[in-house]
């Protein structure tokens, strides 16, 4: 993130841990913190973060959501000020509409379930057309893959079509050429994460 202390930016706002904050989710729109994680990366006490958050939230301009015990903080897209906000703040402008999920988001949305995840295939499904739109393969003993699904629809503000399978359940049935994985691989797939190389290997 750039710095931006001591600038008309901070003037303009007020606080400069408010300036910092704004420039942090409008800078990368698609990406969402938490507030250890904030204090870190711009560089300000935890009471200031937390006191602006909870202006910035007031306002509406940011939204939080809590996963695995933690608040997830991020810009609120759909807020009036959001395009003046991002054309301000981000070094490329965006499209008047909501960004198109790029594997950075991936990388991001993926975070709080990386050590339950083991691998991810994002298709592009069409409306209408059958399949699904993320196949999740990990440990949800715990359904924590299933909360974090729900969140993920959310953050892409429509429904979707997922489905989780264990390690084991993966493995077999793409060894056995099992129908339904052979149908996913054919299908246009946007991003696909695999740390332990059990898609691609």
């Amino acid at each position: 993130m750039s710095k931006i202390a001591n600038t008309p930016t901070e003037k303009l706002f007020g606080s400069k841990t408010r300036a910092k904050l704004l420039q942090l989710f409008f800078e990368s729109p698609e990406k969402s913190f938490y507030v250890r994680e904030m204090t870190r990366v711009i560089d300000e006490q935890i009471n200031s973060v937390r006191r602006e958050l909870n202006n910035l939230e007031g306002i509406g301009v940011i939204k939080s959501e809590t996963f695995d015990n933690k608040i997830y903080y991020s810009a609120n897209n759909k807020h009036p000020f959001s395009r003046p906000l991002t054309e301000i703040f981000s070094k490329k402008v965006s499209s008047a509409r909501t960004p198109d999920v790029k594997a950075s988001t991936w990388d991001d949305y993926t975070r709080p379930v990386k050590n339950y995840l083991k691998g991810l295939i994002v298709t592009n499904r069409l409306p209408g057309q059958e399949g699904i739109d993320l196949l999740i393969i990990g440990n949800d003993r715990t359904k924590k893959l299933t909360r974090w699904a729900e969140v993920v629809e959310k953050k892409l503000g429509k429904p979707i079509n997922y489905a989780i399978m264990s390690v084991d359940d993966f493995t077999y049935r793409k060894n056995v050429k099992d129908r339904f994985i052979i149908e996913v691989m054919e299908m246009e797939i946007t991003e696909i994460i695999d740390p332990e190389k059990l898609i691609k290997g």
